[in-house]
């Protein structure tokens, strides 16, 4: 039984992501015939998991365009017009692998994703022997670089003498990131830039933690910024010249104020999560834009839905991932990367962009929940948590989410992958109000059934 997750399907290469599921995904993405491009990461499982990916896709009529070792914005950009398919498990060990999808451009909404699935459960089966599919190799790196680079000159201008370093993680950053940065004029130095699936420099996924070297790096050296990114380039973490990790709603509320004023639209919409600060609302607002919500993983089905309202979405995030819909319909750490270089040169420094955000004390906790007590205590709690505050205004759309006058929010939903329950909060005294929110969750958790 093939599943989608949040993002695409990932997991360990001996019991989900083998050969044998790429090749049935492969045969259920090419039933027909298309043209789908198919790119992968640094993982050791990468060249055989790409070989039973396009033997699934060929079989089922599909012509490949191999695109070899690429950041997944790369294969984003490069299916503008066809397929796509990419291999990898973003942040996930190394023992790990994944599929991510995309139609021209745009991840697979749900819905596509539920055909995929309902396709694999029936049975795949490959076309007529003369209506296989052919299979060429192209190099579309130095495109995507070029495209990235001429969109960040448009929109922010270059970084000239912005001096960065960036934290690779031996994933596929190395490949796009400092090429990029360095042509806009910044002066780059790199860490773990090169390419390799064991991931030896540090955890692939990027936090505070396994940024520890770049943080100092960047804090005992003359830089004025330093990003790191996760395995396959798709997200950013941002450090400042202190070397102190800027908060990922903060960089999230310059990026959106930005996209909001420049924005030559009658209606513009900057799309994000419910788990995203008010900080972002308040920016947007003042530079006379709108924020809509949607579910977590799902931002191309929240522009999607603003569009077919008759809205403009000038920018798509959740945090540490962005959608430049300008440039693409897909998130890219690499376009992020280079328009806040940009940024950054411009207004002489971070801390010049990061002033008129609101930055208020955050707080994220699991509370434990096993997964057949998740639903009924999410339903207790819609009405629970209102009842114990009932100044907030609340919204039930994705989780419970409570919002006061003066910016501060809570959240509480369901994680999707552990027995938890999270809560995430904002507030001047956000140790009172998650002490407080955290009683009416336990309580949730652990009434009987």
């Amino acid at each position: 039984m093939i599943r989608f997750g949040t993002a695409g399907i990932r997991g360990p290469t001996r019991e989900e992501v083998t050969p044998a599921t790429c090749l049935t995904v492969g045969q259920a993405v090419g039933e027909g015939g298309m043209t789908v491009v198919l790119g992968r990461d640094g993982r050791e499982t990468g060249p055989a998991l790409a070989d039973a990916m396009a033997a699934g896709l060929q079989s089922a009529g599909a012509d490949v365009i191999r695109l070899g070792v690429v950041p997944t914005p790369t294969v984003a950009f490069a299916s503008q017009g066809r397929h796509g398919v990419m291999l990898t498990a973003s942040h996930n060990p190394p023992a790990d692998n994944g599929i991510k999808l995309f139609a021209d451009g745009v991840e697979y909404d749900r819905g596509a994703e539920r055909r995929i699935e309902d396709t694999t459960d029936d049975g795949t089966r490959p076309a007529n022997w003369d209506a296989w599919g052919e299979s060429i190799a192209r190099d579309v790196r130095e495109r995507y670089r070029t495209a990235v680079v001429e969109y960040t000159r448009e929109f922010a201008g270059d970084a000239d003498g912005l001096r960065v370093a960036v934290d690779c993680g031996n994933g596929m950053a190395g490949l796009a990131t400092p090429q990029v940065l360095s042509t806009l004029g910044a002066q780059v130095t790199t860490l773990n830039a090169n390419v390799d699936g064991h991931f030896p420099g540090r955890g692939s996924k990027p936090t505070p933690e396994t940024l520890a070297d770049l943080r100092a790096f960047v804090e005992e050296g003359s830089h004025d910024l330093g990003i790191g990114h996760d395995g396959d380039a798709d997200r950013i973490v941002i450090v400042d010249s202190a070397g102190t990790v800027v908060h990922e709603d903060t960089i999230l509320a310059i990026l959106a104020e930005r996209y909001t004023r420049t924005g030559d639209v009658a209606d513009p919409v900057v799309v994000t999560t419910p788990n995203a600060s008010a900080r972002i609302d308040e920016r947007v607002e003042a530079a006379g834009g709108r924020v809509e919500r949607v579910r977590l993983g799902a931002l191309h089905e929240g522009i999607a839905r603003v569009r077919e309202a008759g809205g403009d979405v000038v920018f798509a995030a959740e945090p540490w991932k962005h959608i430049h819909p300008e440039f693409g319909g897909w998130i890219d750490g690499v376009t992020s990367a280079a328009v806040l270089a940009g940024l950054v040169a411009e207004a002489g420094g971070i801390d010049s962009l990061r002033e008129p955000v609101t930055e208020r004390p955050y707080r994220k906790v699991a509370v434990e929940c096993p997964d057949r007590r998740k639903e009924p205590a999410m339903d207790r709690l819609e009405t629970a948590l209102p009842e114990a505050f009932p100044e907030a205004a609340v919204d039930t759309a994705y989780g419970v989410r409570l919002e006061w006058p003066d910016g501060s929010w809570l959240l509480v939903r369901p994680s999707g992958t552990e027995p938890y329950v999270r809560l995430y909060a904002e507030s001047e005294d956000v140790e009172a109000l998650v002490a407080d929110a955290s009683a009416v969750i336990e309580s949730a958790t652990r009434s009987p059934l």
